[in-house]
């Protein structure tokens, strides 16, 4: 080999050499800063701490620590997100990946922060400070209600402001913990969410599926309390609630939207014209109609009768020309066969004068007296505008809830008059089959009623108050409701009240109609 040749070999061998140090060199000196250089934790999900884990892993031709990360960039998505996203359990669970946030969400060190005392699902679900409803969820230490669970939302920020750690999920109905906002697993959590969505029980209203596929119009707002209805029926009737009273304010409020503010929270109304009104609204809602369509509105309380009006000529005209009227078609009797959803019972005039101790006699009425008014034969004047008439009212179907109405308040140009008189009745065992026609009797084999409910009007027309008698049929005692007293009664005191409204139950009734 020539000099020439063994030089250029020589020089080629060095600079190899010299590359292989230099490479070898910076590879050192890059895992000398790799090790100084702090980690960040793990917690805030740092994109930066990802980038460089991947160059790291790219350099060694190794794969990046995948696990440790996924977590902390969740948990900065799930805090930058307002709305609650597919369950992360679930996608943790379908990769095979395990990782503390199960351990916490089933062992929360905040759970006896809970305060059950203040919770009260009854009230509309929007946030306090926003007014929105859209993702609302309910402060489980305070009652209140904020939106959103991400990063400056009202929940999150309240949670950080007043150490309030534990929220509900008003729509979802899950748990979750702020500010670390990892979801919340616990069965004695459960009784809350009963309250604020309580399961099917027993009768149509108890059962969602009966109503919830009812097709309403486009923007018809009815159906709304037919809702709201279902839900006050559903906390009434709960086994688990943890309060001794509900709230009907979601109802009320529902009743003043339907009824376009007839009906409002702040003023007293009148308890006929509401169960009316209420009754009727009931049945359109959920597709009835005033012949043909069914619901179960009518089939719990709708009756029927026969109504025989005649009219009468004008009490000034001469007798001979009162004779000669009478002759007349437009005089005669006619009948109609119409429905009712309740009895409406007419009092006798109550008496002006006063007793020896100079004090107003209430009169005494009994029941059946006044039910003398369906019996068929009696008749009764009304009076209108510019006609009287006589009419004569007969039963052909009793339902199986009935409902009296006593017709204690005249209304004229001036003021409201209420009639004072006592209604006798007994608490059970009210026959009604001789307020019957004669070929509709043998069609219905029970005509027996029993007392179940007694709404009484106290005091002034409109300065009065209502007091509620209710039979509990499990025991059978009576009690007396105002507000949220609770209170027993005996049945001889229900008798003496100025009794306005009331429901009897028809005895050994084949139709499933429990708790109507």
């Amino acid at each position: 080999m020539s000099g020439r040749s063994k030089r250029e070999s020589r020089g080629s061998t060095r600079g190899k050499r010299e590359s292989e140090s230099r490479a070898s060199s910076g590879r050192v000196k890059r895992e000398r800063d790799r090790e100084r250089e702090p980690e960040a934790p793990i917690a805030r999900g740092s994109p930066v701490r990802v980038k460089r884990e991947v160059e790291s892993a790219s350099a060694r031709e190794a794969p990046a620590p995948v696990v440790p990360v996924v977590p902390a960039v969740r948990v900065k998505r799930e805090r930058e997100a307002d709305e609650d996203s597919e369950p992360e359990r679930e996608v943790r669970a379908k990769n095979g990946r395990v990782d503390s946030e199960d351990r916490r969400s089933r062992h929360c060190p905040y759970l006896d922060t809970i305060n059950r005392s203040v919770l009260d699902f009854d009230f509309e679900k929007l946030c306090s400070i926003s007014l929105s409803h859209i993702n609302a969820y309910a402060c489980l230490v305070c009652g209140k209600y904020f939106q959103g669970r991400g990063l400056k939302s009202h929940a999150y920020i309240h949670s950080v402001q007043f150490s309030h750690h534990v929220f509900l999920n008003l729509h979802t109905l899950k748990f979750y913990c702020l500010p670390d906002n990892y979801e919340i697993i616990d069965s004695s959590l459960e009784d809350i969410t009963a309250l604020s969505n309580v399961p099917p029980l027993r009768n149509y209203f108890l059962e969602e599926d009966n109503y919830k596929n009812i097709k309403r119009p486009p923007g018809d707002i009815m159906f709304l309390l037919v809702q709201r209805f279902g839900e006050l029926m559903r906390k009434l009737w709960n086994p688990r609630n943890f309060k001794a009273h509900v709230s009907p304010h979601e109802m009320l409020q529902a009743v003043v939207l339907c009824s376009k503010k007839t009906f409002q929270i702040t003023k007293q109304g009148d308890g006929v014209d509401f169960l009316s009104w209420f009754l009727n609204a009931l049945h359109s809602a959920l597709g009835g109609t005033k012949k043909k369509k069914k619901t179960i509105v009518t089939d719990v309380f709708q009756g029927s009768m026969r109504i025989f009006t005649k009219k009468l000529p004008h009490p000034d005209l001469p007798a001979e020309e009162k004779e000669q009227l009478l002759h007349n078609d437009e005089y005669q009797e006619t009948m109609v066969e119409s429905t009712f959803m309740y009895l409406t019972l007419d009092l006798p005039t109550a008496p002006l004068y006063k007793d020896e101790k100079e004090q107003l006699i209430i009169p005494q009425v009994p029941l059946f007296n006044i039910l003398a008014k369906f019996n068929g034969i009696t008749e009764k004047e009304y009076k209108t505008y510019k006609e009287n008439f006589l009419k004569r009212f007969q039963l052909t179907k009793l339902p199986p809830y009935l409902i009296f109405c006593i017709k204690r308040f005249t209304k004229n140009n001036f003021f409201v008059e209420k009639n004072p008189t006592i209604v006798n009745f007994p608490i059970t065992n009210v026959d009604l089959r001789e307020y019957l026609s004669e070929e509709v009797q043998a069609v219905h084999k029970n005509t027996t009623y029993d007392l179940i409910a007694n709404i009484v009007h106290d005091g002034k027309p409109s300065e009065g108050s209502y007091r509620i008698h209710v039979l509990h049929h499990g025991t059978g005692k009576w009690y007396e409701l105002q507000d949220l007293q609770v209170t027993d009664i005996l049945p001889q005191m229900i008798t003496l009240s100025e009794a306005y409204i009331q429901i009897w139950k028809r005895r050994d009734d084949e139709t499933n109609q429990q708790g109507a």
